[in-house]
């Protein structure tokens, strides 16, 4: 570039920087006024005898709108009946896994005679704290009921003198193992306890514990929660299958006087998701990982009390080679006045030792210049904004054939949105034929951001993608539909700070209708009745927060929709692309397939915000010829992903339905087919 095309360029994009700046400013302004007058007129209105008379029927009105947000896609007749099904099913479920989980006494002979080709000793370690009497003998209990009996109980104990009846309960049970034991022998016992001298916290008193252990694979238990007799076999099985380092379970949260049945919340997890951990300690319970880990490294630390288990699973499962998700519901957490699982605001110190936590995690990681703040579906639930390395440039890859309204509609929003600076949008021309879209292609290319290339061939998504993508001068290409619109500004740095990292494939944006339903929110694999892939969490009301509130950080997902799909340019290329067989349906999520399978994760973030019109350029893939093309898609897509698909997808617990995207449980296999709706 010569000087003078430099000097020309410059000045250029500093008169386009300033009158966008105008623009901008006359919109204030505008919007401005707008608020004034709009604030005038509905005082006048309030001030009205109406206004004052209609009160009841608007109270009414709004109740009912809340209603309906909250049951979102529920919010009709055949809703409400889904609704109700969906709540038959979930107390099903808390039976289901409640205390007629337990085995049978042979089934649990059997699990206590079985010899596993290992020898794994589980050292259980229990901190106590003037734990409740009742609650502590369920606890012990639940420990000395376990089907596998290759485990030792650690109790340290740092209750005041008030509750002295923690020790001789302990040594109650201390007996009682004994004679289980060798009743020859008063020299072994698999329960050992210690009266500490004064309470040293969570993380003191959990050390203590830790500093008696002498198994090769430690686990955590909380003094008043129950062990399912199951878990350490299920655990041993799969440390003996898998080389399992690091294992955890689903678990249920049960009121705090009843039994385990009363069950308030049943919570499914994913397996590992870095991602997700690192935004909501969602692992918890019931943590069992090998001695090893912890080589040279603190159990506890006593800088995150309250969060000393978010810290320890971050810096284990990190030095982890094989994390295990046992997906059955193993632990049962009691949720008590004073307890964590009652409310966070029982230990609200818990919030900033958490973010500590991650941001501790994150700096061992080699992030800098991060920020961690509480989402609104929990104080400990985090949006995590990672710094964005330079200042690369985005290529935005949008096919487009026609369609004029939704082509200006897209790249205009694009244009007065965004606050990225370093981005260009290559529009992919494909075979249009009305006059209008030409001149307005004409138009666009007098911003120096915008280019049109010709794609002259017969509609091929996957193609169309891959020819714009050859043409992108972008060190990143963000895939768009032309029939979105850009909600929220900062969406491009949202999806870049995770496409920079070396460890992420594809990155995903959460996509509404025009209604402020959700159209896309991360797909998962087999979900739908194709048994291919589906969005999760479809249909449901913009404010909804999503199973276990995971419509409000960012997770790992097995892939994101191409309608926004973020990915580095050289992996992009280094995949092969979207393949060019899934001619419009499935070639997305084919291509994250890959991405995962090549050792990347999919990201999902819920803080990239864009309307998508679906379907409006091309139409419906489910009727007329479209069927027919979908189905053979899905039959190549069945048959290339075969094994993957009969796994399932490890971020979709597989005790959840494929039949519906809300996350609901499955029902038992005798009575799903007659009672599927």
């Amino acid at each position: 570039m010569t000087e003078t095309e430099a000097l020309r360029f410059y000045k250029e994009a500093y008169d386009r920087e300033r009158r966008r700046g105008r623009v901008l400013t006359g919109k204030l302004a505008e919007a401005e006024q707008k608020k004034v007058r709009t604030q005038q007129k509905l005082e006048r209105i309030k001030g009205s005898f109406l206004w004052r008379m209609s009160r009841p029927l608007r109270t009414l009105f709004h109740k009912l709108v809340r209603v309906k947000q909250r049951l979102g896609y529920y919010g009709s007749l055949k809703g409400i009946i889904r609704k109700l099904n969906a709540k038959k099913i979930e107390r099903q479920a808390r039976t289901q896994h409640g205390t007629a989980s337990f085995p049978e006494l042979e089934e649990a002979a059997r699990q206590r005679l079985h010899k596993f080709d290992r020898e794994v000793k589980f050292s259980i370690l229990m901190p106590l704290y003037n734990t409740p009497e009742k609650f502590l003998r369920q606890a012990i209990e639940s420990v000395m009921d376990q089907t596998y009996e290759g485990w030792e109980l650690c109790l340290a104990d740092g209750s005041d003198e008030e509750h002295a009846y923690v020790e001789r309960v302990c040594r109650e049970y201390m007996e009682k193992d004994k004679q289980y034991l060798r009743p020859s022998s008063s020299l072994y016992c698999r329960i050992l306890y210690k009266k500490l001298q004064k309470n040293e916290g969570i993380s003191g008193n959990t050390n203590v514990c830790l500093s008696m252990a002498s198994g090769n694979y430690i686990a955590l238990f909380d003094h008043d929660d129950v062990l399912h007799p199951c878990v350490l076999f299920e655990y041993t099985k799969v440390i003996c299958e898998k080389g399992a380092d690091y294992i955890y379970c689903d678990e249920a949260t049960f009121k705090g006087s009843g039994t385990i049945d009363d069950m308030i919340t049943l919570h499914f997890k994913p397996d590992y998701a870095p991602d997700n951990l690192r935004a909501n300690n969602y692992i918890c319970h019931f943590s069992a990982f090998a001695r090893r880990l912890l080589d040279g490294t603190e159990l506890f630390r006593s800088q995150f009390d309250g969060s000393q288990d978010h810290d320890m699973i971050l810096r284990l499962t990190s030095r982890a080679k094989c994390v295990v998700h046992v997906p059955r519901l193993l632990y049962y957490w009691r949720s008590h006045a004073g307890s964590v699982a009652s409310d966070i605001s029982a230990k609200s110190y818990a919030i900033e030792a958490a973010k500590g936590a991650v941001a501790a995690h994150l700096t061992a990681q080699g992030f800098k210049n991060f920020e961690i703040t509480s989402t609104k579906a929990f104080e400990t639930i985090f949006q995590i904004k990672y710094e964005i390395l330079g200042n690369p440039m985005v290529s935005i890859i949008i096919p487009n054939k026609d369609h004029l309204e939704d082509l200006m509609r897209c790249i205009s929003s694009i244009l007065e949105r965004s606050t990225y600076d370093n981005y260009e949008i290559v529009v992919v021309e494909n075979n249009s034929v009305s006059d209008e879209i030409f001149v307005y292609y004409r138009q666009i290319q007098e911003n120096l951001a915008v280019r049109v290339v010709n794609y002259e061939g017969d509609f091929n998504y996957s193609r169309i993608n891959n020819f714009g993508v050859s043409q992108a001068k972008g060190e990143y290409v963000l895939l768009l539909n032309n029939d979105t619109s850009v909600i929220t500004p900062d969406w491009i740095e949202e999806l870049l700070m995770y496409a920079q990292r070396e460890d992420v494939g594809a990155v995903g944006a959460k996509l509404y209708y025009e209604d402020r339903t959700i159209q896309h929110a991360g797909v998962v694999l087999g979900l739908g009745a194709h048994r291919t892939a589906g969005h999760s969490h479809y249909r449901v009301d913009h404010q909804n927060l999503g199973y276990m509130g995971r419509l409000c950080y960012a997770q790992n997902v097995m892939a994101v929709t191409g309608a926004c799909l973020m990915m580095r340019k050289s992996l992009y290329e280094g995949l092969g692309g979207l393949e060019g067989a899934f001619a419009v349906a499935l070639n997305d999520v084919d291509l994250c397939i890959r991405a995962w399978k090549a050792g990347r994760v999919n990201v999902f973030t819920p803080f990239a915000e864009l309307y998508h019109y679906e379907s409006a350029s091309r139409g419906t893939d489910l009727v007329g010829e479209n069927a027919g093309r979908y189905e053979k898609e899905s039959e190549l897509f069945r048959k290339r992903w075969k094994e993957l698909l009969e796994q399932g997808d490890p971020y979709y617990n597989p005790n959840f339905s494929l039949d519906r995207s809300d996350f609901a449980l499955k029902l038992p296999e005798k009575k799903r087919k007659s009672e599927r709706t």
